[in-house]
């Protein structure tokens, strides 16, 4: 016999079934409570709401694990790259031999957007926020693919997901040229996913930029790191706007303006502007500290501690050891990074905040990585766009591929006025 719960209210008992997940997580089925008692529930944030069953990331906060499609990120940061993790999170299983060929294949063959998009990029001011042209610029991409292929169909779906992975970097390049007054660099064929999108950003027509092998690997462990993270924000506008039959395109770019804002993907952008605070006062680490432990501080610490990992978060046991390597190698000469790792060491031995496991989190590491590897503040954003967009588009997929998905539609409790009459405006006081 199936779990119930019962929910009492004004004399009457309802019965609710319990879901039970592959992982033993456990939900109230609602869906039929407002029919059978009148009733909604509400849920400021959605923070105890369950949106959807999903396929694809798991998340155990209290132990700190994440996994995509059951395996552990540990593992496939280790063992993988971006490209085969991508194609993992979308399709569901690791890929062949040959299934890996023929994604990188189309990374490859569609990593050009159209000659037309390119006066595109001439509309926006010089300092246009690149995330407001990554997302327009996705949008346009639909212009040119009119008839979205069926979601359904593996062989034309991953076509249409290189499409827009590999067309999402030269965007993201050439929104960065932009803004430099660069001429944009065409993209690469003979190079890896990561590596050619430090190219595209680098790269001069009169000279190639050619990364060292650590920078490529610490790229290639951000976007693996960022591919999917559950139903947070972004993820969960995708799911919003795909419920409406809104083609992929439209869905992903709504999902980058989510990720505009500076409480879901500014997290790391924070991190570098408390850093440059601390060093263009000139005040001693110690002090800063110091003011972040007082009760009634408006002083901050960015990057530390995580809304649903409340051990360690473990994207950033793997990153912290891509920070060092990739620092180690390029000898970067930063005094922002320089105060990043004694600001580290300080966090991870004193007791305030070993006590309430403010631990560096995947930010804090993102953030010094980008910027050791020369990405400037304003593209840290788009950086996790490019990382989040497989999660994004297996996000929308699974959508579409649910039999018994409706239109999103939350309720509201109102809370304004009652009725009243219209009051002409000679009448008005």
């Amino acid at each position: 016999m199936s779990e119930t719960a019962k929910l009492t209210y004004d004399g009457k008992t309802y019965e609710l079934p319990v879901v039970i997940g592959s992982e033993n997580e456990k939900g109230i089925d609602i869906s039929k409570l407002r029919s059978q008692s009148g009733l909604i529930t509400l849920d400021d944030g959605y923070a105890n709401t369950g949106s959807c069953q999903s396929e694809i990331t798991y998340i155990d906060g209290e132990a700190g694990i994440l996994r995509y499609r059951g395996i552990p990120i540990e593992q496939l940061a280790e063992q993988s790259d971006f490209v085969e993790v991508a194609y993992l999170v979308i399709f569901g299983e690791l890929p062949t031999a040959e299934q890996l060929s023929e994604f990188r294949g189309l990374l490859t063959q569609h990593q050009f957007i159209h000659e037309s998009m390119r006066n595109h990029f001439e509309g926006f001011l010089p300092d246009a926020p690149p995330m407001a042209i990554l997302s327009a610029m996705i949008n346009t991409l639909g212009c040119f693919q009119p008839a979205l292929i069926e979601p359904e169909k593996d062989e034309h779906f991953m076509e249409a997901s290189a499409r827009l992975m590999s067309k999402v970097r030269t965007i993201a390049a050439a929104s960065y040229k932009k803004s430099m007054g660069q001429a944009m660099v065409y993209p690469r064929f003979d190079v890896c996913y990561p590596c050619n999108f430090l190219h595209m950003m680098f790269s001069m027509p009169n000279r190639d930029y050619e990364p060292p092998q650590e920078a490529i690997r610490a790229l290639d462990k951000f976007l693996i790191l960022h591919a999917d993270h559950e139903q947070n924000c972004s993820t969960s506008t995708v799911r919003m706007v795909g419920s409406s039959r809104a083609n992929l395109y439209a869905s992903v770019a709504s999902a980058v303006c989510a990720l505009w804002g500076p409480l879901h993907g500014g997290a790391n952008v924070a991190v570098i502007d408390m850093l440059t605070r601390i060093r263009d006062r000139g005040e001693k680490l110690e002090k800063f500290i110091e003011r972040v432990k007082e009760k009634d501080s408006s002083e901050r610490l960015m990057g530390f501690g995580h809304r649903v990992y409340k051990n360690f978060d473990p994207r950033a046991r793997i990153l912290k050891d891509a920070c060092h390597e990739v620092l180690n190698k390029l000898g970067v000469a930063d005094s922002l990074l320089e105060i990043a790792l004694q600001l580290e060491d300080v966090a991870l031995h004193d007791e305030y905040f070993v006590e309430r496991k403010l631990y560096p989190n995947v930010d804090f590491y993102s953030g010094i990585v980008l910027r050791a590897l020369g990405v400037p503040v304003e593209m840290f954003t788009v950086m996790f766009a490019i990382g989040r967009m497989p999660g994004w588009i297996a996000q929308w997929r699974e959508g579409h591929m649910n039999p018994r998905a409706r239109i999103c539609r939350p309720r509201q409790i109102y809370t304004g006025p009652t009725l009243r009459e219209f009051v002409p405006i000679a009448d008005r006081e």
